[in-house]
């Protein structure tokens, strides 16, 4: 039994730790934005201020982003080779046994696990609610980009 309270003591603080370094975190500040000079400050020299634009990093597009996933040796062509790359990996993974043939038990081994998870009874069907459990789990939508923070009107 002491055990048992030690384990759940134990359960609690990691709990309690997590929730502490997860609050400290979240409360941490966000970089402050620079403001743009507008006039000379007094005692410096009256010259015109260079208002050059901040350089922005170039955004790739998915269908860039995804070239260059596949072009390895970023000579900005995909050769058959690397274009197959990782359809081997996979298949590799798939291929159990290692002899370079896919049988169906192991083209479908992930979906024969899932399916043994899920049959809770071991009735060899699934209910309705055993059923549910096997829904993929979807990843929560990404957040939006904010349009660019506009400057000031310099005539206010």
């Amino acid at each position: 039994m002491l055990k048992y309270l030690a384990g759940v003591a134990s359960a609690l603080l990691l709990v309690a730790a997590g929730v502490f370094l997860f609050r400290s975190s979240a409360t941490a500040e966000a970089p402050a934005l620079v403001p743009r000079a507008t006039a000379p400050q007094a005692g410096t020299p009256s010259e015109p201020l260079a208002d050059e634009p901040l350089p922005e990093a170039a955004a790739l597009t998915r269908e860039q982003r995804r070239f260059n996933r596949y072009d390895k040796d970023r000579d900005a062509a995909i050769a058959r080779e690397e274009y197959l790359q990782s359809r081997r990996k996979a298949y590799a993974k798939l291929d159990a046994n290692g002899d370079g043939r896919l049988s169906f038990d192991e083209w479908a081994a992930k979906t024969v696990a899932k399916f043994t998870t899920a049959d809770r009874d071991r009735s060899g069907s699934l209910t309705a609610a055993e059923f549910a459990t096997t829904a993929v789990k979807r990843s929560p939508a990404r957040a939006r980009r904010c349009p660019p923070q506009q400057a000031p009107n310099e005539a206010d």
